[in-house]
């Protein structure tokens, strides 16, 4: 099973331990210390006015961009799901000729940063684009506009939906195809077994991916900047670099009540479909091929376009520019260090670890001590998720550094360079945020090995007289080991990637690959974007390998 998958699992609502309270108050401190840069933008909303809070939510601009958003959110999942579920299909459940490769490719995408691929794309598709001049001499002088709307859902969907391919994929591998053979046995139709059986399987999987997708379609910073797309995350920023905190303030708290909408709907999606989940598993003597026939041809041609797309466009572009600018490799030891990429792998590391740590508590009581509270600690860690990097890196800027005279004590206390000057543009507050951002993905991932574990064999170990604590280290944790490992490489892979809370909150001097690339495309030496670009792709890449295998 898939980790990202596991991000979504149902919940088995049987307690069978009684809950230990030291667990319980070790899982409520990681919950707590996620949801408080929550109560730190709340805390700064209330500074603002009310009749002005107001006037910018009622703004015509305001309204624009939450449509603009909404909309850009809907047609990205909603494509996402159309490029994902067919591709997990046929690589699951046909005689796709070499599925194991299409696999790696089609998940492939997941390593590219969306604004990286957004900036390839720019060059390849935009006015005077590498494709444009290839095209050339066939007398095409132009190609439809990659800026707007329609450009920001390509990208974002390219580089989205290995989301829901790799948690589909998840649910047929664990589906088990009797159950349709049982359903044709009794008289059902082919089509009426899909719909009643098949699809209500699949669906829990489809929605969790199609929630981490929404939830990175409204979050991301990079791709709307770059084409020219004005929805929250680009506005809020602009706000704050022209020292408009009090309206970045405003936008980041609906921007946050726009995502808390999307993981109810997601919630109440996840309670409609926890009924279908049937505890069986497949037969791995049944063959459930589903021969493609005259569709093989058509299949090959739809893996081929999209990987095309999604990694040949990128990298093809990044050695143009290497190829075009030989100069820029001779800087390597100058403008570019390899430092940087150490520095990215340093941190990403580091959050990975920290994650892989605070999980397995939160985790392990979700997974064994069921009750409203053990839920909640663990819905708690969702909201970092949910929370967009530009909002997170906000609300520990304002804990960090704001300091606002007019405001009173309340100010100076809570958001003044008095209260917490040593963190700002600390290495500690840049983990931190990455340890908010991305901590449910290793909870998630912990929370599924544990629930696969067998009781019986921590009872044995008890009745044999060891500890509660004696147990977990001797059986539990080897045994969930491959679940906490998988879940650290996804919150590695997503911590190499992450933009707008790295450009808000690094330390200065501390350069990694991802600043340095966004600085590199202000200034516009596009030719020297290639080495650092090509590397964190690399470098994320290598992670793929450990979360692919997690299907074993």
């Amino acid at each position: 099973m898939s980790v990202v998958d596991r991000l979504a699992e149902p919940f088995d609502r049987e307690e069978t331990e009684r809950r230990p309270v030291g667990l319980a108050l070790l899982s409520g401190a990681v919950a707590a210390a996620v949801l408080s840069p929550l109560a730190w933008i709340v805390l700064r909303v209330l500074q603002v006015d009310t009749d002005y809070a107001l006037s910018i939510l009622a703004r015509p601009t305001t309204v624009e961009i939450t449509l603009t958003s909404l909309a850009l959110v809907a047609a990205v999942t909603a494509a996402s799901v159309l490029l994902g579920v067919p591709l997990a299909f046929l690589t699951v459940r046909t005689d796709l000729p070499f599925r194991r490769f299409w696999t790696v490719a089609v998940a492939l995408p997941l390593v590219v940063p969306s604004y990286l691929g957004a900036l390839t794309f720019i060059m390849a598709f935009g006015p005077g684009g590498e494709l444009v001049k290839l095209l050339a001499p066939l007398g095409v002088e132009s190609l439809p506009s990659i800026y707007g709307f329609g450009g920001t859902t390509l990208v974002l969907t390219l580089y989205t939906y290995p989301y829901v391919f790799i948690t589909t994929r998840a649910s047929l591998l664990s589906f088990d195809q009797q159950l349709v053979e049982a359903a044709r046995t009794l008289g059902t139709s082919r089509w009426a077994a899909f719909k009643r059986v098949t699809i209500p399987q699949l669906l829990p999987g489809i929605a969790s991916g199609a929630l981490l997708v929404a939830l990175y379609a409204l979050s991301d910073f990079g791709t709307p900047a770059l084409l020219r797309l004005d929805v929250f995350t680009r506005v809020i920023m602009v706000e704050y670099n022209a020292f408009g905190r009090s309206t970045a303030a405003m936008l980041s708290l609906q921007l946050l009540a726009i995502t808390a909408v999307i993981l109810a709907v997601e919630s109440r999606v996840g309670d409609s479909t926890q009924g279908a989940y049937v505890g069986t598993s497949p037969d791995p003597e049944s063959d459930t091929t589903v021969s493609l026939g005259r569709w093989k041809l058509p299949a090959l041609l739809f893996c081929f376009v999209v990987a095309c797309l999604c990694l040949v466009v990128p990298v093809a572009v990044l050695l143009v520019w290497l190829l075009r600018s030989p100069e820029a490799a001779t800087r390597l030891g100058t403008e570019f260090q390899w430092g940087f990429a150490v520095n990215s792998t340093k941190v990403s590391l580091l959050t990975a670890l920290v994650c892989a740590a605070a999980a397995v508590p939160v985790a392990y009581h979700a997974a064994r001590h069921r009750s409203r509270l053990a839920e909640l600690f663990d819905r708690a860690t969702y909201v970092g998720y949910a929370m967009p990097g530009i909002v997170l890196g906000l609300a520990l800027v304002f804990f960090g550094v704001w300091y606002q005279s007019t405001a009173g004590g309340i100010s100076e206390s809570l958001f003044g360079a008095d209260y917490a000057p040593q963190l700002y543009q600390a290495l500690p507050l840049l983990i931190f945020a990455y340890v908010v951002r991305f901590l449910p993905q290793s909870v998630g991932a912990t929370r599924s090995s544990v629930q696969r574990v067998d009781r019986s064999l921590t009872e044995a170990a008890r009745t044999l007289g060891r500890s509660r604590s004696a147990a977990f280290r001797r059986i539990t944790l080897p045994l969930i080991a491959p679940g906490v490992i998988g879940g650290a490489a996804l919150v590695f892979l997503t911590t190499m990637k992450e933009l707008p809370a790295t450009l808000l909150l690094h330390p200065t001097g501390f350069e990694t690959l991802v600043t340095y690339i966004w600085s590199l495309r202000e200034s516009g030496n596009y030719g020297e974007i290639a080495v650092p670009a090509l590397a964190l792709i690399v470098v994320s890449g290598l992670s793929m390998v450990v979360i692919l295998s997690q299907e074993d």
